[in-house]
């Protein structure tokens, strides 16, 4: 199993990846934590009792387009339906218009994940079948609810788990 080590300035989140059942999903957030794509990056959306989103590279310097960047690329959603939107979840943002039925299937419409996540306080039930958890946090679900949106996203990691 996989690992990713999110250190922010308010301290370490801990995240088990689902890279067996997600890996075209993981393999995209490895490429990029470990090529430094998210280190400097800022937490641009959080919603308290909801999430916080991060991996908008834009956020580095501000303005009114942040939430709208990304890697120059969108990969498929992998949506499983096992892996529900619980409290600690890691799942990928998106603003596409891709549909799936229950088992997961890609139904129709566009996808648009590429390097933009979100990890949620609670669980949000409505975003299940909507978009791909591919993790869940298992130390640091404390530093996930502290997070304030312009927080800092000091560097991810992802390493195998021994």
């Amino acid at each position: 199993m996989k690992q990713a080590t999110i250190a922010t300035n308010r301290g370490v989140i801990e995240i088990e990846l689902f890279d067996r059942e997600c890996p075209g999903t993981v393999g995209n957030f490895e490429k990029l934590a470990n090529a430094k794509f998210y280190d400097g990056q800022k937490w641009h959306r959080v919603i308290k009792n909801f999430m916080i989103q991060g991996g908008d590279p834009l956020s580095r310097q501000g303005g009114a387009r942040v939430g709208t960047g990304g890697p120059g690329y969108k990969i498929d959603c992998e949506i499983r339906p096992r892996f529900k939107h619980v409290q600690g979840a890691l799942s990928m943002a998106h603003a596409g218009t891709c549909e799936h039925d229950p088992s997961g299937e890609k139904l129709g419409g566009t996808c648009s994940n590429g390097s933009q996540f979100f990890i949620t306080h609670v669980a949000t039930p409505h975003l299940d079948g909507v978009h791909t958890v591919f993790g869940r946090v298992t130390s640091g679900q404390d530093v996930v609810d502290a997070v304030r949106q312009g927080d800092d996203i000091v560097s991810i990691r992802v390493a195998n788990r021994t």
